[in-house]
């Protein structure tokens, strides 16, 4: 108040106002939630409100009433009462008639939630210890009486006021043909900057009117952005019903509804609801769902509603003629206003989120993924702070076990980073995107709250005591509380956002006082996506009798429906934490990588200097434990069972890559194929590949310990360890986005294939081929054209793929399968691993058409680029002749004898054309490395006379000995195949084979 009101926010670095860039409005990042109408003190009334009712002091909550008052009087000194007279004029306007344009889903959780919330602390429906308003007996919830406060000041309902002045001002942006609200308002002139809106076609009636529509709107260069989220549009209904039943005017709880169940109504087939949605078309912008960013208080409100419409009946559908409805979409149902329908909602989309996106402990550690919309298919590994939020609303439905699992990982996160990081991917253990910032958000502590509130258990008072610690080391400021920039480094931003008072705070404090009236209260009231407590007062509540219950309950469920909650975790025997005893403790530490939690050398908290001479700073407010794998770090020793055991963890990572197919369209029956040691894929449609990462990988290759990835079902059939999947590199390449970072096509640097037609029936080239190279392409006698039996019955005909995607893989399909010219029957071909020497003598390999590897049914493919092959002995004597390079494209020879660089010299200059000299194999009959040890080319290459060569000679080198030297000894024809690699996130894919 003393450092920036009336201005939004604090800058608490600089001690300076914080306010709306201006200069700049796609500034959404700032002029989204700031809309120069004192917004901290708005969002903290309620925080004062609650800090009124401490049970440590009565003087405490004297100061704290007074602080609450006050504000609500410097609030009215800025905007005026409400009314229409001259005390609805404050010093910086009448009521919120500002030239701002805010999004409609800040405004409405910080700005309307919080006067509402402090009007009904005002007005005595939310409890403040020793707080009795003087009520006359024309009392109504509206306020409208007079409650004396202090000298020259009394509360007659102006929060109230103001809160139904803000609340006409963004009904403008429900005018859309499918009740989804725009993303953005302008509290003076409405939605004038979208010009499809409905509302613009009667702009001139509207502004005769008696409310806000589209007058003297300035002139819109750049088309607006419709796009907003299922949170933004979706979580309005706990504000807007309130203010609706506080005012009478039933108009927002029934747009809020309207978009809430605009947002259902376009779920996915299986029940989720993605982030990014448009506003005038309804369509979803973007495939990915989750429960964090942009879907997160969906689930939330669906809950909270319920709770909050508990007992009432649905609103009269009345209107005052005279007031515009902005209703454009279809009208709602009965149905649509019953408590019991919002519950249904959250039951059907938890059951969804636990079906697609939950991770249980075969995966480390139960935890949550971003998922594909329409299939559930893994898309992405990280997760957001603002995730953090659900295992609090599990634990307010009573789903206990999984709120205490999920919130385990959460905990160990914070302790490693001592705050939670905007994004963290679960894969690499790491911050996701350079996302380290943590603005001071609340999530992680109002989950922490309301677990507590479920279980009693006092671990979550150690988690609370952790974090109230880390942010005063971290975060204290002589003007106010910072952000964090980056949680590794430490780096604070100067801005103090206003939910850190009005919901951070808050839930810390309501954490540990126990007796706190609100942990009391015996009544339907929510806190709200904001942290403001809301409640339907009992003299606006038209209570029903009777109240039927939907008997549709989600199979998955045996107790949805159930006016019952789970009770809390029974105590270990001889322990006081159920949660301190679990044996999945060292799981969250685990995936949460604890052990790597940095070393701090130095206290770099300006709180130091402020603990020198103020004696409620205690060291452990400026220091924390490092490099500790038990959590949280405050938890003291009596807490930890002598005897704990942690379960094993067997599993490993695991995910699933979707292709996806369209509506109407027939998945193809050879789409899939049987052969000898795995599965051949003729086509990407509608496939859906299921990873684990479980096969070692050799430390000489990774230069220390790592995994793979391995394919373990396709279109859920499960795949053995050993078989493999073969995919034709051409389909691939027109179906494959090569900045897919879940599913990358890689170039093997080092290995290759030579491709050899043997004149004659050869048996036995490679016995030990898998030995030599997991990636090597399957052998010819192992290729075997098999049909699955009833496959397209196992495939998912719900997820079809694009029309043009479909005739494309017909059209790669039917490739494949035309065989260009083959060698001569009399000729065997084979396919011999050969790896691609080192140093600086290396030479690139020439730059020739690829040989085709078989087609579906095993058989060669097209001709072989070189046909003149020479084959030698070791080469370490007398250099070959001049007509020998000169006349023969490939030649062979035998390992040992003498270094490589001296074969290589013993070959004399030729002229390079076409039919010179194009490639130099070596065979290695070192049978026992189970590997191909990559050769050395330690020195550049010289001809026999000494000269550095001018076209150095390229070579490779492969393994089987004698009977591979053999094979070229009657071979007439060579060609080089690359070998290519799947990769998922960086990490090649084991089985997966490019042929």
């Amino acid at each position: 108040m003393e450092r920036a009101f009336p201005d939004d926010e604090l800058r608490p670095l600089t001690c300076k106002p914080l306010s709306r860039d201006a200069a700049n409005p796609a500034h959404f990042e700032l002029n989204d939630p700031l809309g120069n109408y004192s917004l901290t003190l708005i969002d903290s009334l309620s925080t004062l409100a609650i800090l009124a009712s401490s049970s440590i002091s009565t003087e405490q909550n004297k100061k704290a009433l007074r602080a609450f008052q006050h504000g609500v009087s410097a609030l009215v000194d800025q905007y005026g009462d409400g009314t229409e007279g001259p005390g609805g004029q404050g010093r910086r306007g009448r009521g919120f008639d500002l030239d701002s344009k805010v999004q409609v889903f800040e405004t409405v959780i910080r700005g309307l939630g919080g006067l509402l919330s402090a009007h009904l602390f005002a007005v005595g429906e939310l409890p403040i210890t020793g707080y009795q308003p003087q009520l006359d007996s024309n009392y109504d919830h509206d306020g409208s009486h007079t409650i004396w406060w202090f000298k020259g000041f009394s509360y007659n309902g102006q929060l109230l006021r103001l809160a139904y002045d803000l609340g006409r001002r963004l009904l403008p942006a429900f005018s859309t043909s499918t009740g989804i609200p725009y993303p953005r308002v302008n509290l003076r002139h409405g939605v004038p900057f979208y010009k499809s809106s409905p509302l613009n076609s009667v702009e001139e009636e509207l502004c005769q009117g008696s409310d806000f529509g589209q007058c003297h709107a300035p002139t819109q260069h750049k088309k607006e952005a419709t796009e907003t989220c299922s949170a933004g549009a979706a979580s309005l209904t706990l504000e807007f019903t309130v203010l609706s039943r506080l005012t009478g005017d039933t108009r927002f709880e029934r747009l809020a509804k309207r978009a809430f169940w605009s947002i259902w109504e376009r779920r996915s087939p299986i029940n989720l609801v993605g982030s990014g949605i448009d506003a005038e078309s309804g369509l979803w912008t973007s495939p990915f769902t989750g429960i964090g960013a942009g879907i997160d208080s969906f689930f939330e409100y669906a809950l909270k509603t319920y709770v909050l419409l508990s007992g009432s009946n649905p609103p009269d559908i009345y209107m005052e003629q005279d007031l515009p409805t902005y209703e454009f979409a279809p009208p709602l149902t009965a149905e649509h206003h019953m408590p019991e329908s919002f519950l249904k909602v959250w039951q059907d989309a938890h059951a969804a989120v636990k079906r697609h996106l939950y991770r249980g402990n075969t995966y480390v550690h139960p935890h949550y993924i971003q998922a594909d919309l329409y299939t559930g298919a893994t898309r992405a590994f990280w997760m957001d702070s603002l995730s953090a939020f659900f295992p609090g609303l599990l634990a307010l439905d009573g789903k206990i076990d999984e709120a205490v699992e999920t919130h385990l990982l959460f905990t160990a996160l914070w302790t490693r980073f001592s705050a939670l990081p905007e994004r963290w991917s679960t894969t690499t253990g790491t911050i996701e995107g350079g996302l380290g910032w943590w603005g001071g958000r609340p999530e992680f502590i109002e989950s922490t709250y309301h677990i507590y509130r479920a279980t009693r258990d006092p671990w979550y008072l150690h988690v609370g005591e952790m974090t109230l610690r880390d942010i005063k080391r971290r975060c204290w400021t002589k003007c106010g509380w910072s952000g964090i920039q980056d949680v590794r480094s430490g780096e604070r931003n100067d801005r103090m956002e206003s939910f850190f008072l009005g919901e951070t705070a808050k839930y810390l404090y309501l954490l540990f006082d126990i007796d706190h009236p609100l942990n009391k209260l015996d009544a339907p009231f929510v806190f709200t996506t904001e942290g403001h407590p809301l409640i339907i007062p009992r003299s606006a509540r038209s209570w029903r009798e009777n109240t039927k219950t939907p008997t549709e309950t989600p199979t998955s469920d045996p107790v949805a429906g159930k006016d019952t909650c789970a009770i809390a975790p029974k105590m270990v025997p001889l322990t006081v934490s159920a949660t301190a005893a679990r044996d999945d403790i060292f799981h969250a530490a685990n995936l949460a990588r604890l052990q790597h939690t940095p070393t701090l050398e130095t206290l770099g908290s300006p709180i130091v200097e402020f603990s020198r001479d103020h004696p409620s700073i205690s060291l452990s407010d400026i220091r924390s434990p490092n490099n500790y794998t038990y959590f949280p770090w405050t938890l003291p020793v009596e807490l930890v069972p002598h005897n704990g055991m942690s379960s094993r963890i067997t599993p490993r990572p695991t995910f699933d890559i979707t292709f996806p197919a369209a509506p109407n369209i027939i998945l193809s029956p050879g789409l899939l194929q049987r052969v000898g040691n795995g599965i051949l894929i003729n086509g990407m449609t509608g496939l859906r590949l299921g990873m684990i990462q479980d096969v070692p990988m050799s430390a000489r290759e990774t230069g220390g310990n790592a995994d793979l990835y391995r394919v373990h079902s396709i279109n859920n059939i499960p795949l053995g360890k050993d078989e493999k999947i073969f995919l034709a590199k051409d389909i691939l390449a027109g179906v494959v986005n090569a900045l897919d970072p879940n599913f990358t096509r890689v170039r093997d640097p080092t290995m290759l294939d030579l491709v050899v037609d043997v004149a004659q029936p050869y048996e036995h080239v490679m016995t030990n081929r898998e030995e030599i190279n997991e990636t090597t392409p399957p052998m010819l006698d192992l290729l075997r054209d098999v049909s699955l039996p009833n496959i397209d019955a196992k495939l998912d005909t719900g997820s079809q793929m694009k029309l043009a995607f479909g005739h494309l893989m017909q059209q790669v399909t039917a490739a494949i399968r035309d065989k260009p010219s083959s060698p001569a029957p009399q000729n065997l071909r084979q396919y011999i691993p050969a790896i691609i020497p080192s140093g600086v003598g290396v030479a690139p390999l020439p730059d020739v058409p690829e040989a085709l590897g078989p087609d579906v049914t095993g058989s060669p493919q097209g001709v072989l680029t070189w046909n003149s092959i020479f084959v030698t002995g070791h080469n370490c004597g007398s250099a070959l002749t001049n007509n020998i390079p000169r006349y023969h494209q490939v030649i062979v020879m035998q390992r040992g004898g003498c270094s490589f660089t001296q074969k290589l010299q013993n070959i004399p200059s030729f002229p390079p054309s076409e039919d010179s000299l194009q490639l130099v194999i070596v065979v290695s009959y070192k049978d026992e490395d189970s590997w191909l040890t990559r050769p050395l080319l330690d020195v550049p290459q010289y001809t026999s006379s000494g000269i550095p060569r001018r076209n150095p000679i390229p070579m490779v080198m492969v393994g089987g000995g004698e009977e591979v030297y053999d094979a070229f000894k009657r071979a007439v024809g060579v060609g080089i195949k690359r070998r290519y690699s799947v990769q998922a996130q960086g990490v090649p894919i084991s089985n997966l084979i490019i042929i």
